[in-house]
């Protein structure tokens, strides 16, 4: 099973742009040298939720400061951009990467940023199949046009080619059986998992996978991933208050998604969901917080359960301090890993 870690770059006090892409930038540098597999960026706009506009940006530069570590983007949100750029930004990054890219690609969630763009968050995934469409047709040897409902595109050639061919690996981040039932049909990996989706949702969707993926026979076969807010330590107190920033993390994100969201300032607010789980049932069911036992007991859980070739660690998340980020990072590569090796 492959590990990679995930940076979301976000910080409920609002510290400095400068400060955070430091830190952004040494965590992806310590997870190539405690030897994971991938650093996974988001897009985010607008709000301290997220202060990575850019994915494709910071991963070239990642890229550029690292040798073996792949790099990947989870996800672009591509109704936000035409998909020709899109398109044109995974190629560059690959060619300059050395074919070390990972595209993870969604439909978006947040209507506090579809509106920010003049957008509607629904016409967006309205416009989602035929991006996609377009940005599979851009990475061929032949020019191509298209004829859609959205986009019409006279005989265009994409320059330059990626490296990797056909072209890099292709996860949808799934947090619906749409999206799941999607990423299938078009033969792609799928990552879920994330803040506020329990256990048995991804055992669900697993189940939901392997039909589709009876059903399609896709031509190779699909990995599947799971993310997870994740914090080692060796106190239990320590864990229980790491549980609490991944609750701040959790808040927003379902807020965002839901519309019952606050911004203020450019802060994103945590709002309490109707209802939500205790302390206890996120440590058991939303998290992989703890000592480095608890840790491999959970992940094994998900592995047993969700069937995964990849994990994907979200080790920074609400306001936790760097050196314990980067602590945390550490206890994870020499205790937890090699129970999966």
């Amino acid at each position: 099973m492959n590990f990679g870690t995930f940076l979301l770059m976000q910080s409920p006090s609002a510290r400095s742009s400068q400060e955070i892409y430091a830190r952004g930038v040494e965590v992806a540098q310590a997870a190539e040298d405690l030897g994971f597999r991938n650093v996974w960026l988001a897009e985010h706009h607008f709000s301290t939720y997220g202060y990575l506009s850019r994915p494709a940006q910071l991963a070239t530069y990642i890229a550029a400061k690292t040798t073996r570590l792949r790099v990947g983007t989870a996800v672009i949100v591509v109704p936000l951009h035409h998909p020709l750029v899109i398109a044109e930004e995974i190629a560059t990054l690959d060619l300059l990467s050395g074919g070390r890219l990972d595209v993870g690609l969604g439909r978006g969630y947040q209507h506090y940023e579809f509106e920010r763009f003049g957008l509607d968050l629904e016409s967006g995934r309205a416009r989602w199949e035929e991006s996609v469409d377009v940005i599979l047709r851009s990475f061929g040897s032949q020019p191509f046009s298209y004829e859609g409902k959205f986009f019409k595109i006279p005989e265009t050639s994409v320059f330059p080619r990626p490296v990797q061919e056909p072209h890099p690996p292709i996860w949808i981040t799934a947090q619906s059986p749409e999206s799941v039932e999607g990423a299938v049909r078009r033969g792609f990996n799928v990552l879920t998992g994330g803040f506020g989706i329990p256990i048995e949702r991804m055992a669900e969707f697993r189940r939901l996978f392997d039909r589709l993926a009876a059903e399609v026979r896709p031509s190779r076969a699909l990995e599947v991933g799971v993310q997870r807010a994740v914090y080692v330590t060796d106190s239990e107190a320590d864990a229980r208050v790491a549980a609490e920033e991944a609750r701040w993390n959790m808040r927003v994100t379902l807020s965002l998604r839901n519309r019952y969201e606050r911004v203020e300032g450019g802060r994103a607010i945590p709002v309490a969901a109707p209802s939500e789980p205790d302390l206890d049932d996120l440590l058991d069911r939303f998290l992989v917080i703890g000592t480095p036992d608890t840790c491999i007991r959970q992940i094994r859980r998900i592995r047993e359960l969700v069937g995964i070739t990849h994990f994907n660690c979200s080790f920074w998340f609400g306001d936790l301090p760097h050196a314990r980020v980067l602590r945390s990072m550490e206890l994870f590569a020499r205790e937890v890993m090699p129970a999966f090796s």
